[in-house]
């Protein structure tokens, strides 16, 4: 699909938008006019974003820390397991 000529981002909705307007059209038109909303629970739900993301950030570098020293030993059983039977052979 080509872009209209002479539209713009403003132009065009999106169906998140049709809901922010469903809910609140005031905060959907001060929206669209470049107003940020500012409120006090609103930093502390940013802040809170914030904290969590870090906190899922770091459960998945210590999940991928533990599948590494797990297959790392694997590796290294099987390679003792080889070693062993290498022995048993000559």
């Amino acid at each position: 699909m080509g872009k209209t000529k002479g539209m713009n981002k403003t132009d065009v909705l999106s169906a998140s938008e049709i809901g922010q307007y469903q809910y609140c059209s005031c905060a959907w038109i001060l929206q669209r006019c470049g107003y940020e909303p500012e409120s006090p629970a609103l930093n502390e739900g940013k802040r809170f974003h914030v904290t969590l993301g870090e906190t899922l950030d770091g459960f998945q570098r210590k999940n991928r820390l533990a599948r590494w020293i797990t297959l790392s030993g694997l590796l290294l059983v099987f390679l003792a397991v080889f070693l062993f039977f290498i022995e048993v052979i000559l």
